[in-house]
């Protein structure tokens, strides 16, 4: 179990597949309160044949560390760990906060990012302001309550119970003071008046069900790309596990180019088909 000291946190990581392909490295950012097992059907795929990168983000599943302040500095602990390892260029994967973090490096770093994919994640939160109100009074509930109420909601109705009870345990165990000065930063993330400068091919993958961070959010984000691909499953806001397959398919149909996308040899990334629609389940 790898661990790379950083900025007074201890991150630990997984480095899987083979260094010698000609694909570049898949790096998973997961999500609020989460830890880097979210991906373990993803990485047990892409793993076979190319370089994955997967992190607990600080104060997260086996890391150390709290203080971070915003999703900017999450994202530079996302990049000491790349530069510990040699990785220049990457495809993100980002999951909800993963996603903040996987745009915020594709905004600074850009010519680091070949593709990028955003699994129920989006550029701004907004709420309505009784919903604001609601949010902002959740906060005041007991830690394990606001954990529960969080975490149930994120799933789609009529996942497995024991599994949502097993994810919110699992949750619960990140501290609070990281859990709650993260969902700050994440309500104060705001880049959709930059997206339009991502110029990074990207996929957006969303669950059709999720309530926390709601479809319509996500779409407003997509119409503000240059590049972006849409695709919407029957699912809610954790689709790594709710739909794990589903979701690796669909990362596998935007990582293999068609022969329509295929450029020139030496040209570097494939360009991802023009915005598209996403279908109601």
């Amino acid at each position: 179990m790898p661990q790379l000291d950083v900025a007074g946190a201890v991150l630990t990581y997984d480095d899987e597949g083979p260094r010698d392909g000609t694909a570049v490295p898949l790096v998973f950012v997961h999500g609020w309160t989460a830890n880097r097992h979210r991906w373990d059907h993803q990485v047990a795929h892409f793993s076979a044949d190319r370089r994955v990168i997967r992190l607990d983000l600080r104060g997260h599943g086996e890391s150390t560390g709290a203080g971070v302040r915003t999703v900017a500095e999450l994202a530079a602990d996302v990049l000491a760990l790349l530069d510990h390892l040699g990785v220049e260029r990457f495809v993100l994967v980002g999951h909800s906060m993963g996603g903040m973090i996987s745009q915020t490096i594709a905004l600074s770093h850009p010519e680091r990012v070949e593709r990028m994919v955003l699994v129920n994640s989006i550029g701004r939160m907004t709420y309505s302001r009784g919903r604001g109100l609601l949010m902002a009074a959740s906060t005041l509930a007991p830690y394990k309550l606001f954990i529960a109420a969080n975490i149930q909601r994120a799933f789609a109705p009529g996942h497995p119970r024991e599994e949502v009870r097993a994810y919110i345990r699992a949750s619960a165990q990140t501290p609070r003071e990281v859990v709650m000065t993260l969902y700050g930063a994440m309500r104060a993330f705001d880049l959709l008046d930059r997206a339009g400068e991502i110029r990074t091919p990207t996929l957006m993958v969303h669950g059709y069900h999720d309530i926390q961070l709601p479809v319509r959010q996500m779409l407003r984000l997509a119409k503000a790309y240059p590049d972006a691909v849409v695709r919407i499953i029957d699912a809610g806001h954790e689709l790594p596990v709710e739909k794990p397959a589903e979701l690796t398919e669909a990362l596998d149909r935007f990582l293999t180019p068609g022969p329509a996308e295929a450029g020139p040899a030496g040209e570097g990334a494939a360009r991802a088909p023009r915005p598209a629609a996403g279908t109601r389940p």
